[in-house]
């Protein structure tokens, strides 16, 4: 099927023929139809085959022009990242149209979109945090909303947007179409699903938790942290494929001190982007990445989800993620767009039980390399690393053996008497005629 074949109008085909696509991805052909019928919609599909326009193509098709001021279509997302892209492909689609769309996003002046907001707007790509912002200011009104569409609904939940979700899914109008896109679900998700959406139907292209058959996958057993240091420089300086590297850490502070570490090495060539930089810093980092004057990307959770960068050759997990779907959302930013890509990823023993786990889910085995014999293994441990005091007094003692911390010291025989019971002292003194004294407190 070519995208001539579904019902778009002139200006989607136009803008679709200018963008070079001919042929939907197997969720666009199948949500397209689904969505313009008006049924809630459930779409479970990998990252990279096409989720975004899957919605937007039938929402664009449906929108007709408006002097109204509130929005109609309200896109929830759960990074700033992800805000922009979305609006980009919006941008892409609506140029032969007149739609009027917003990003809406945390860490820039909010009275700059409050004005935006009250010129008025069609569609409205928000994070949760400064949705609510702007509607407690009045500006924002949603009850003309006719289509919600929450996408990477898993994240969101995950990184504490659930009350604002439930919110909004609460004061939103009732007479709407919801739509949910994601690359996985879950018992929560399904939860919301059955309370807020009406008999969705649900679209599901590839297996739940597959990853893409054209990323080759392997792993390392790494002991520590300057260990995989010194086998991220090694397989940089010496694999010459490794020409655009997205290389994925647990934490920012892991990321910060990742790229001081490859900084000192890799200065024109690396990057680094999270939560806690500005949202000058975030968007450059990943314009450089994009248009290839840096080679490499050290890069939190923020980038695993939904964001489409092109020509990733590599992934790399600098340390494996605590649950299987992180994994295959990072692993997902290589081979797209029917390219070839490799994901590698570096394990300590602490995080073997989540190569099991993610191995379980995918029902296949991640191959395992041995490292190259010129990687030096450093016996020097991060403070992160370093065992507590407790476990090397259990390592020394035993596991079953109490040791007594700094400030515990045997009481003194005359301390240790215990209370029989008998008469207190207030019975004592009554005979004696003598006064009570009473402590107060100051």
């Amino acid at each position: 099927m070519t995208f001539e074949e579904l019902n778009l109008n002139k200006a989607l085909i136009s803008s679709l023929d200018d963008l070079g696509y001919i042929q939907p991805t197997p969720i666009q052909e199948k949500a397209f139809p689904i969505i313009m019928s008006g049924k809630d919609v459930i779409g479970i599909a990998q990252t990279g085959t096409g989720k975004t326009f899957a919605y937007l193509l039938p929402i664009l098709r449906q929108l007709k022009y408006s002097e109204q001021k509130h929005p109609r279509v309200l896109i929830i997302v759960p990074t700033r990242e992800l805000v922009l892209q979305i609006v980009k492909e919006i941008e892409k689609l609506s140029s032969y149209t007149s739609i009027r769309f917003l990003a809406v996003y945390g860490g820039t002046n909010i009275r700059t979109q409050k004005q935006l907001v009250y010129n008025g707007v069609d569609i409205i790509v928000a994070t949760p945090g400064r949705l609510v912002d702007l509607a407690l200011t009045g500006l924002l009104r949603l009850k003309d909303i006719k289509q919600l569409v929450i996408d990477e609904v898993d994240q969101m939940l995950s990184l504490g947007f659930r009350q604002q979700l439930l919110s909004f899914l609460e004061t939103l109008p009732s007479k709407r179409q919801n739509l949910m896109f994601s690359a996985t679900m879950n018992e929560e998700i399904e939860a919301v699903i059955t309370k807020y959406f009406y008999q969705p139907q649900k679209i599901e292209v590839t297996p739940h938790g597959t990853p893409l058959e054209k990323i080759i996958q392997l792993c390392f057993h790494v002991p520590n942290f300057n260990t995989k240091v010194n086998l991220l420089e090694y397989l940089l300086k010496n694999d010459e494929s490794i020409s655009k590297v997205l290389v994925f850490v647990g934490t920012k502070k892991l990321a910060d001190a990742l790229f001081d570490s490859l900084k000192l090495r890799f200065p024109d060539d690396v990057s680094v982007i999270h939560s806690n930089l500005a949202q000058t810093a975030r968007i450059n980092a990943l314009k450089q990445f994009h248009d290839g004057s840096k080679r490499i990307l050290v890069a939190t959770d923020i980038v695993a989800r939904g964001l489409d960068i092109s020509d990733v050759t590599h992934v790399i997990n600098f340390d494996t993620p605590d649950t299987p779907e992180d994994y295959i959302h990072r692993i997902g930013r290589t081979g797209r767009a029917n390219k070839d890509g490799v994901a590698i990823t570096f394990i300590n023993e602490s995080e073997q039980e989540f190569q099991v786990a993610i191995e379980t889910m995918m029902n296949k085995a991640i191959p395992y390399e041995a490292l190259p014999k010129d990687v030096v293994i450093s016996k020097m441990l991060t403070d992160d690393e370093m065992p507590k005091i407790a476990d090397r007094i259990k390592q020394k003692k035993g596991k079953d053996t109490y040791v007594p911390g700094p400030a515990f010291h045997e009481k003194k025989e005359k301390n240790k008497k215990v209370n029989l019971g008998g008469p207190g002292r207030k019975e004592k003194l009554k005979g004696k005629d003598a006064k009570i004294r009473t402590f107060r407190r100051n």
